[in-house]
């Protein structure tokens, strides 16, 4: 088989920083890795310089941007995406067209060329009041006419999975379950003196509990506040996150329950500190009402750390049967949980059984799968040609 080209939708590529946007580098970087025989297309709608993207061009030479050459593209760029990239992919003789942030092109059909859409998770539609009603609307018709239009569509969960064809009646044999990674920093060591570097930095505690995440309402940074008092021992709370509305109801109850000393809000984290934060924290909380696969246990438990999950989405998918998992509105569930992975003389077992199982668990993301889990999906519908 002659090799591929795949364009890539790139816009979360360049512009996020977290979520989709590593998302969609992570990918483009271990096909670029793990299939150099073939050629990778990023089709951005404007230069828009993203460290991380960069180092992948650059490291990658079968990897290259493509942006809109007219005039009315470029000053109308997110049209350009739905509508004015139809010609340049079939210029470009694409054979298949990966759209990684829900959404295709929606003259992806008028091309001939094949395409796969991967859809993270429906929270828009489960959760539609932490929504605006016509973001809703915008969001449902491009999920809906994505999933449609799709030759093929990657779940980032079986979750999410369930999600698509509950509500968009989509037949389950076109979607193929492909887990998330993270990225390899999270799985390698960190050095002593650039821990020390970071924890002066951000003037962190010797011992705290960790959360990552915005610091929006459904991630439910909330619980973990109203269980801080009710610990045996009076830990520090970091929350490393985008500051929302939210953060402003998190900090007022964290006063009326006497903690506010001991919560933490860090913004703007370069992802490069990352890492070693979590490497520096004691115990890792994501007590999220609901996620389309929820990357940061991932990445936490890679770093050495027991988690603890809330129940009700994918979360047990992410963190496997060796991670805590408590009601979403349980603090004291949460409580008990926390304080049965602290790193104390008594809980030594339990928890070096609970961060070395996971750690096996958590294999089945390597990248090296996923990279082959991925090709298998595109040769699958060059070979229904």
């Amino acid at each position: 088989m002659k090799p591929f080209v795949i364009a890539f939708d790139g816009k979360r590529a360049a512009n996020n920083k977290t979520g989709l946007g590593n998302y969609s580098r992570h990918i483009i970087s271990l096909l670029a890795k793990y299939f150099p025989e073939n050629r990778y297309l990023v089709f951005l709608p404007k230069h828009n310089k993203n460290k991380q993207l960069e180092e992948i061009l650059t490291e990658n030479k079968n990897v290259s941007e493509v942006f809109p050459i007219k005039g009315f593209w470029r000053k109308f760029s997110s049209l350009w995406r739905s509508y004015g990239i139809k010609k340049q992919i079939v210029d470009s003789q694409t054979t298949i067209y990966h759209g990684l942030s829900n959404e295709l092109p929606q003259t992806i059909k008028k091309t001939n060329v094949k395409s796969v859409v991967t859809i993270h998770d429906l929270i828009f539609l489960k959760f539609p009041k932490y929504y605006k009603f016509f973001d809703r609307k915008i969001y449902t018709y491009k999920f809906r006419t994505a999933c449609q239009n799709a030759d093929r569509i990657i779940a980032v969960s079986e979750c999410t999975k369930r999600d698509i064809v509950e509500v968009f009646k989509i037949n389950p044999d076109k979607i193929d379950v492909i887990y998330q990674g993270c990225d390899k920093v999270f799985k390698s060591g960190i050095a002593e003196d650039k821990l020390l570097s970071i924890k002066q930095k951000y003037n962190l505690p010797d011992r705290f509990l960790l959360n990552v995440g915005s610091i929006e309402e459904r991630k439910n940074a909330m619980l973990i506040v109203k269980a801080l008092p009710l610990l045996k021992e009076k830990l520090p709370l970091v929350i490393v996150g985008k500051r929302t509305k939210y953060t402003d109801e998190v900090e007022s109850v964290a006063q009326k329950l006497g903690v506010a000393n001991l919560v933490r809000i860090i913004s703007n984290v370069p992802f490069e500190d990352l890492a070693p934060i979590y490497h520096l924290s004691e115990v890792f909380i994501y007590p999220s009402r609901y996620e389309g696969f929820g990357i940061p246990i991932i990445e936490a438990i890679n770093c050495g750390l027991p988690v603890i999950a809330a129940t009700g989405s994918c979360l047990e998918e992410a963190g496997g049967p060796d991670c805590q998992y408590v009601d979403p509105d349980d603090a004291d569930g949460l409580v008990s949980a926390i304080e049965r992975v602290l790193d104390t003389p008594e809980n030594q077992d339990f928890r070096s059984n609970a961060i070395s199982n996971s750690l096996e668990y958590v294999k089945r993301f390597s990248e090296d799968i996923q990279a082959q889990q991925l090709m298998e999906c595109y040769k699958q519908i060059i070979d229904e040609r």
